[in-house]
């Protein structure tokens, strides 16, 4: 049995959840969201929380998918109450993003800028030369995240591109470096 398929999920204030069958749906400030659970899972709404527990006889088909179920849940409820971020730093000389409407331009060292248009339910901003995607999917978010970072991943020998905040780049020796510490290995 999953540890994290056996916790209950809190229902924050303010936010509905809906059962009907096995379809979830929760109602909250940012937006609204549903899930399928998958067959062989339950849950229901227990004193302000969900319980997610597995059919009798079943548990050998749904063990694999009990905790998942359980951590969708708890995505869609933290998604509709306070919603989720991701932040991309701009590391290198003459790098910067400009707002132009809801859609980014990168100047980003390419012979001309790059424009980024923010998908339905992902809202983008930049203050200095910090990108915040913010959304109400996780997966929505993360995946607009990954896309802008791999127009320029930072490079490992000066650092430069687009990487997220609070990522360490492995730097590199260069050439030069190399060759001054491997001479005479022979």
């Amino acid at each position: 049995m999953s540890k994290i398929g056996k916790q209950p999920i809190d229902i924050v204030s303010g936010v509905t959840v809906t059962l009907n069958g096995q379809n979830v749906s929760v109602i909250g400030s940012k937006g609204n969201m549903s899930y399928t659970i998958p067959s062989g899972i339950q849950a229901e709404v227990v004193d302000g929380k969900v319980v997610i527990t597995q059919e009798k006889g079943k548990e050998e088909f749904t063990k694999a998918l009990y905790g998942l179920a359980r951590a969708y849940i708890a995505n869609l409820i933290k998604g509709v109450s306070t919603g989720f971020e991701k932040k991309l730093e701009l590391s290198g000389v003459g790098y910067r993003a400009q707002m132009a409407g809801a859609d980014i331009n990168l100047s980003i060292g390419f012979s001309h800028p790059v424009k980024i248009t923010a998908l339905k339910g992902i809202q983008l901003s930049v203050t200095d030369n910090i990108i915040t995607v913010a959304g109400i999917d996780p997966v929505l978010v993360g995946n607009t995240a990954a896309n802008i970072r791999k127009i320029r991943p930072p490079e490992p020998y000066k650092g430069k591109g687009i990487k997220y905040a609070g990522e360490k780049i492995r730097k590199k020796a260069g050439k030069a470096a190399k060759a001054v510490g491997g001479a005479g290995t022979k």
